[in-house]
């Protein structure tokens, strides 16, 4: 980890998990405003910075699939260091995360029971291996949301082009696993309005409780 960016109320019992990079952090207060203005909650965000996004987010390790760095297996190093951050038993937690920040937070959630919500916006569903897992593991978060551009299954490179068809597959797989999983489509390709995005996600993930 590079460094752990707090954002909002110290105070407040619901606290959003979100590893991110440089660009998230230029965007993260857009998100918050969102998240304030659609769900009218009190909350903290809990940011953490990613030294290596291919190396620290990825559950296990894979070929590269655009330019050359392939992915590690630093996932459960990253996962460690949340959960020691999360401790405060009083506190609800959330997990999300863009990209393969979102790929990662889906996959916390088959680690761990300590999140009650995950949103996973426009997550790498691509990632080799990872809708084989779904299916031989178990979840332990009972409200997951997923999101995609309309534009990004429309990618040239070949692996990143399966997006849309996983993440439909998944969709349908935790639907049939009782599980209350959305599928929202955003307008664009994969680099527009991550802030919204993530807003939309940790917004509704954060609407559940109770019902």
């Amino acid at each position: 980890m590079e460094k752990v960016y707090e954002f909002g109320d110290k105070s407040a019992s619901k606290v959003l998990v979100q590893p991110v990079d440089g660009h998230d952090l230029e965007v993260i207060e857009n998100e918050i405003a969102m998240i304030k203005e659609k769900t009218g909650e009190d909350f903290r965000v809990v940011a953490f910075g990613v030294n290596s996004w291919n190396n620290d987010l990825s559950p296990w390790k894979a070929p590269a699939v655009f330019g050359n760095e392939d992915f590690g297996e630093g996932a459960g190093d990253t996962l460690a260091e949340i959960l020691d951050y999360c401790k405060d038993k009083s506190k609800s937690y959330y997990i999300g995360g863009y990209s393969l920040a979102g790929l990662f937070a889906l996959w916390a959630v088959y680690q761990t029971d300590l999140f009650l919500g995950v949103a996973a916006v426009s997550p790498s569903m691509w990632f080799p291996g990872f809708d084989n897992y779904m299916k031989e593991h178990e979840i332990k978060c009972k409200n997951v949301y997923l999101s995609l551009g309309n534009k990004e299954e429309k990618a040239r490179n070949p692996v990143m082009a399966t997006v849309g068809d996983k993440i439909r597959a998944a969709q349908a797989f935790l639907n049939e696993k009782k599980i209350n999983c959305t599928l929202e489509w955003n307008e664009g390709n994969h680099f527009r309005d991550p802030d919204l995005r993530c807003a939309k996600g940790f917004s509704w993930v954060l609407g559940q409780e109770g019902k």
